[in-house]
């Protein structure tokens, strides 16, 4: 059986929280509403305000998480922050029905776990320019306290590490959002792209 061609694969998009995924992802469903689909995560933490369940992720107790994870019915889960996220199968399974591409957000430890998996995706990797540029993000969010702030950059560093190894397909780094965007974009609708080299990043 031949491959199938890269807008067919899932693509698994990953990166440190505070890179910018959700603002390219809101800016590639704007322009093609029709093309693809995204992977609503389960989650055990709390909505943040606007988050909407089923449309950001699908809002769970950690006795129906643990529940699910007994049915088998993760791709990959992790816990972040001591909260639990988990991408299912039924979620992948009814976009790829309704032919469109499934885009997933994951963290590096969901990466490690679907690289177990046939799902066979792309993996693209977001890196912010710097470890201060990715603080000075995190902290212009307003949501995070200085706490939240280090753990993120704690987990950061690790996925860095991750990304070092090789694990992603492409990696583009997301020091200017409308370059960022070009490029996430064709990756997105399968065209081939030189991708960014990973930048240095203790400051």
């Amino acid at each position: 059986m031949s491959p199938l061609p890269d807008f067919l694969r899932p693509l698994v998009i990953s990166g440190p929280s505070g890179v910018g995924k959700s603002t390219l992802l809101k800016r590639l469903f704007a322009d093609y509403p029709d093309k693809f689909g995204f992977s609503v995560s389960h989650t055990t933490r709390a909505p943040r305000p606007g988050e909407e369940d089923g449309t950001h992720y699908y809002f769970v107790s950690k006795d129906n998480f643990r529940n699910l994870i007994d049915q088998k019915a993760f791709i990959e889960q992790a816990e972040f922050s001591g909260n639990n996220y988990g991408t299912s199968f039924m979620t992948v399974n009814e976009i790829a029905k309704a032919g469109r591409r499934c885009l997933l957000d994951i963290e590096a430890q969901g990466v490690r776990q679907v690289k177990a998996t046939n799902l066979n995706p792309v993996y693209l990797f977001i890196s912010p320019p710097t470890m201060q540029d990715l603080r000075s993000r995190l902290q212009g969010r307003g949501t995070e306290t200085e706490a939240s702030v280090q753990k993120r950059l704690a987990a950061a560093l690790k996925e860095i590490e991750y990304a070092k190894e090789g694990a992603h397909d492409l990696v583009i780094v997301n020091d200017d959002i409308d370059r960022a965007y070009d490029l996430f974009r064709k990756v997105a609708l399968g065209e081939k792209i030189e991708g960014d080299s990973l930048p240095p990043l203790d400051d």
